[in-house]
C-alpha cells in the first residue's frame, strides 16, 4: 500500500466560521425525501419489479415521507412505467409529493415532462456533475462550459413546467459536490437560481450532494454552512443533501451538515444505494427520536420493516446495523446483562419521566422490538443477572440471589458444551431439570404435620427412596424443619437449611407457588432446589427434597 498516491480531493470554502460546532444537536426534523425507488433500486442485483415497487412505494407512504423519489422515468421503459402506474391508477395520496430525477439534457429533460402527465404535483429534480475530476476526465470541459449546461437545463425546465399542467417544484444538484471547488459550486447554484427566480410561495430545492465521501464530516459541514450564508435567495430555498457512505460517515456528514442549516435530508431505508450506500434515514431519525426530537417518521414496527425491505430489494439488513439489525439491543455479557436487568428493575420501582437504561440508548419497544428475545441473550460468556432476569421475566421465577450464580454457571456450562445460544425455552428446560422437583432418589408421596401444645411440629412424610417405600417422622420448629429432620433422621446425612424464600408463579385461582431452598454441608458447601406446586407448603417440601436430591446426586 502506497498512500502517496493519494491525495486531498475536496475542497474547503474560501472562509470558514465554523458556527455549526457550537450547536449542541438538531433541534427539528429535516424535511426527509425517499431516494430508495430510484437511488436505492439502481443498485440492486435484480432492480425491483413493477409489483415490488408499488409495495415499496406504499410502506414508504405508511412510514409517514412526503417526498419520495420515484425514479429516473426516461432511463429505461420500467422506470417510466412506474411512474405512469402511480399517476394513472391514483396511488399518490394527495399529502405526498412524487420525485423524478433527469440529467440536464434537453431530451431527457422532455421525456421526463411527458411522463409527468397527470401529476398533482412532482418535483423535477435536474443536474449536472461539476466536479473537477468530471470536468477534466469524463466531459473535457471548462467551468464555463459546465455551468451552460446546468443554466441550460434550468431554462428548459421553466419553460416546459409552464407549458404543462402540473403543479411542478425543482430541484437542482450540482452532482459531485463534494470534489467541486465550493466558490465555484456556489457560482453554479446562484446561476441557476437567477433563472428559476424562487419566490415565498414558490421554492426550490438546492440539492449539495456527496456523492463521494471525500473529507471528515467537519469539512462538509463547513461547505454547507458556506454555501447556505452565501446562495442567493436563501429564504426561498430549501438547502438539501444527500450524502454517500463511502467514507464511513454519512450520518456524520448529514447530522453536522443539519446543524449547519441545512433544511433537506434524501436517503434511504437501511442506507440502500450505489457502492457502499446512501445514508441511512432510519439511523438519522431515531438518532433525533433518543434526543427527545419528533423525527415526523415512525418506525414502530421495525422488524416488519426489515421484512418487506429484505424480500423486496433482496438485500438483508445487518445484524448489527443500528436499531434495525436483530442483534443491537442483544446483551450477552454477563456486565452488561447484570446493569440492563437491574436498569430494568429500577425503572419499574421509579416510574421516571425519562427513559436512561444502561447500554440501551433507546426503549426496543419503540421500535417493536421485545425486552424477552432481543435484549438479554444467554451463551457462555452471559452472567447470571441475565439468565436470571430472563427465567423473571418470561416464566415469573424470582431466583434468589444467593441461588443466581449457581442457576448462571449451570445454564452457561450447557451453551458452552452446546456451542450455541440458548433461547428462553432453552434455559427453562436446563433450570427445571437440574432444581425443579427433583424426585430421585427420594420421591414425595404425601406429606402430614401435626401441631404441638409445646409449639413444634411433628411431619410424617410418606416417601419412595429408590423404588421402596419409606415412612418417616420427625419434629421440628416449623413445617420445612420438621421435614427436614425426619429425612436426616433416617439417612447419614448432614446438613442445615441456610436459605428459604418463596414466591407466587402466577396470579389466579389457578396459581401455583413456588419455593428455594439452600441446604450447606459441614464443609460449607452449598446445594439448591425448588420446588412448583399448587400448595406453597408442598412447594416448600418439595424444595427440599430436590436440594436433598441433588446433594445424593
Amino acid at each position: 500500500m502506497n498512500p502517496k498516491k493519494y491525495q486531498r480531493q475536496y475542497f474547503m470554502p474560501p472562509e470558514t466560521s465554523l458556527d455549526w460546532a457550537s450547536k449542541e444537536y438538531i433541534t427539528k426534523a429535516p424535511s426527509w425525501c425517499s431516494v430508495d425507488l430510484r437511488d436505492g433500486n439502481q443498485a440492486l442485483i435484480i432492480p425491483m419489479s413493477l409489483d415490488e415497487k408499488i409495495e415499496f412505494f406504499q410502506q414508504l407512504v405508511k412510514v409517514g415521507f412526503k417526498e419520495i423519489e420515484v425514479g429516473f422515468p426516461a432511463a429505461s421503459e420500467t422506470e417510466y412505467t412506474f411512474l405512469r402506474t402511480l399517476i394513472e391508477q391514483d396511488l399518490i395520496p394527495d399529502d405526498v409529493t412524487i420525485q423524478v430525477l433527469t440529467q440536464a439534457r434537453e431530451h431527457i429533460i422532455k421525456k421526463t415532462f411527458a411522463a409527468l402527465k397527470g401529476a398533482k404535483k412532482a418535483i423535477v429534480h435536474v443536474y449536472n456533475s461539476t466536479s473537477v475530476a468530471q470536468r477534466e476526465q469524463v466531459f473535457k470541459k471548462s467551468k464555463e462550459e459546465i455551468m451552460k449546461i446546468a443554466t441550460d437545463g434550468a431554462e428548459l425546465l421553466k419553460r416546459l413546467a409552464d407549458e404543462t399542467d402540473g403543479n411542478f417544484q425543482f430541484e437542482y444538484s450540482p452532482e459531485s459536490f463534494t470534489g467541486t471547488e465550493i466558490d465555484y459550486a456556489l457560482d453554479v447554484c446562484n446561476a441557476v437560481l437567477d433563472i428559476w427566480q424562487p419566490r415565498p410561495d414558490w421554492k426550490v430545492i438546492i440539492n449539495l450532494p456527496v456523492t463521494v465521501e471525500l473529507s471528515l464530516p467537519h469539512v462538509y459541514a463547513s461547505q454547507i454552512e458556506y454555501m447556505s450564508k452565501h446562495m442567493k435567495y436563501r429564504d426561498n430555498v430549501i438547502l438539501s443533501l444527500h450524502p454517500h457512505n463511502d467514507r464511513g460517515c454519512g450520518i456524520a456528514d448529514t447530522e453536522l451538515a443539519l446543524l449547519a442549516g441545512a433544511d433537506r435530508v434524501e436517503g434511504t431505508l437501511f442506507g440502500n444505494g450505489e457502492r457502499t450506500g446512501n445514508v441511512d434515514i432510519i439511523t438519522l431519525a431515531l438518532n433525533m427520536y433518543t434526543h427527545g426530537v419528533d423525527p415526523k417518521l415512525d418506525f414502530s414496527n421495525l422488524p416488519e420493516l426489515t421484512e418487506t425491505y429484505e424480500r423486496l430489494t433482496r438485500m438483508s439488513v445487518n445484524e448489527r446495523q443500528p436499531y434495525s439489525g436483530k442483534l443491537v439491543f442483544a446483551a450477552f455479557s454477563g456486565s452488561h446483562q447484570d446493569a440492563i436487568a437491574k436498569g430494568m428493575h429500577w425503572r419499574e420501582e421509579k416510574h421516571p419521566e425519562h427513559w436512561d437504561i444502561p447500554y440501551l440508548p433507546i426503549d426496543p419497544k419503540d421500535v417493536g422490538r421485545e425486552y424477552e428475545s432481543d435484549v438479554i441473550r444467554i451463551n457462555s460468556q452471559s452472567g447470571k443477572g441475565g439468565i436470571s432476569y430472563v427465567l423473571e421475566e418470561n416464566f415469573g421465577f424470582h431466583i434468589p440471589g444467593k441461588m443466581r450464580e449457581d442457576v448462571g454457571y449451570t445454564v452457561k456450562d450447557v451453551s458452552d458444551k452446546r456451542h450455541q445460544e440458548l433461547v428462553p425455552k432453552d434455559i427453562l428446560k436446563v433450570f427445571k431439570e437440574v432444581y425443579v422437583n427433583i424426585d430421585a432418589p427420594h420421591h414425595l408421596k404425601e406429606v402430614h404435620f401435626v401441631q404441638k401444645k409445646d409449639g413444634g411440629i411433628e411431619a410424617e412424610i410418606s416417601l419412595d427412596k429408590a423404588g421402596v417405600p419409606k415412612l418417616y417422622h420427625g419434629r421440628g420448629n416449623g413445617r420445612l424443619d420438621a421435614v427436614s429432620n425426619a429425612l436426616k433422621r433416617h439417612s447419614d446425612m448432614n446438613y442445615s437449611i441456610v436459605t428459604y424464600q418463596e414466591h407466587a408463579l402466577n396470579v389466579g385461582s389457578d396459581s401455583r407457588a413456588c419455593a428455594y431452598v439452600a441446604i450447606q454441608e459441614p464443609n460449607g458447601s452449598i446445594t439448591w432446589g425448588a420446588g412448583i406446586h399448587e400448595d406453597i407448603i408442598t412447594a416448600s417440601v418439595l424444595a427440599l427434597i430436590s436440594a436433598v436430591n441433588r446433594l445424593n446426586d
